[in-house]
């Protein structure tokens, strides 16, 4: 077997675009789904049945269903139902949105439930309001909880982008495939890719152990 790896150095600026549309999908994801998960969780916590079953139900669908099979559904499936047809990029975005902030909504619920019932009582006791307990209290012990989790969501959504190679959005995983139908370099692409995701998922990782260690909360 004769292995021509100046075929990854010739490619570099395809496989360059689509690490940076992997990037930025996962950026965009997560600064949607945050807040997505945050009010998630809050409408699940109403005192409206109705408003907390519809939030139920949003996310018990969405962290259900294979993240492949939702970006099949988005792409294929929305535009015969709805006639709007969104681009690949687009589609594959909203997948991981719906996707991610279900899980994030169940990550803030569990941040907020954790915090002891005697401290917002004792809140309450010396005249603030709910709101403010809310604010001054839930919020910041809760956010503290959560931030690990939410970094550890993020490597985790990092490699994911690659399932929306499938509809040819132009990130890593699709770039490295086009190159490789195209030059028949199997083993020199599919290396290159996973040594470019390990490239850039490494120091993510590093990152999250040092978040939980900083920050992680221990009872």
């Amino acid at each position: 077997m004769t292995l021509h790896w100046d075929i990854v150095w010739q490619s570099r600026w395809a496989l360059a675009e689509g690490a940076l549309y992997t990037i930025l999908l996962t950026v965009l994801t997560m600064a949607i789904s945050v807040p997505g998960g945050i009010l998630l969780a809050l409408l699940r916590g109403s005192r409206v049945k109705a408003v907390a079953a519809v939030a139920t139900g949003f996310v018990e669908l969405f962290r259900n269903l294979p993240l492949l099979l939702l970006v099949y559904w988005a792409f294929y499936v929305l535009p015969v139902l709805t006639e709007i047809s969104l681009s690949p990029f687009t589609t594959g975005l909203v997948a991981l949105c719906l996707n991610v902030s279900a899980y994030n909504s169940e990550t803030f619920r569990s941040g907020i439930n954790s915090i002891r019932k005697g401290q917002t009582e004792a809140g309450l006791a010396i005249g603030m309001s709910r709101g403010q307990v809310f604010r001054e209290i839930v919020l910041p012990q809760a956010g503290r909880r959560v931030l690990p989790i939410l970094a550890s969501t993020w490597v985790s959504l990092f490699k994911d982008t690659s399932l929306v190679s499938v509809i040819a959005v132009g990130e890593l995983a699709h770039a490295a495939m086009q190159i490789r139908s195209q030059s028949f370099r199997v083993l020199e692409m599919l290396t290159a890719m996973a040594a470019i995701y390990w490239a850039m998922g490494y120091p993510q990782a590093k990152l999250v152990d040092w978040i939980h260690r900083r920050y992680g909360v221990r009872e």
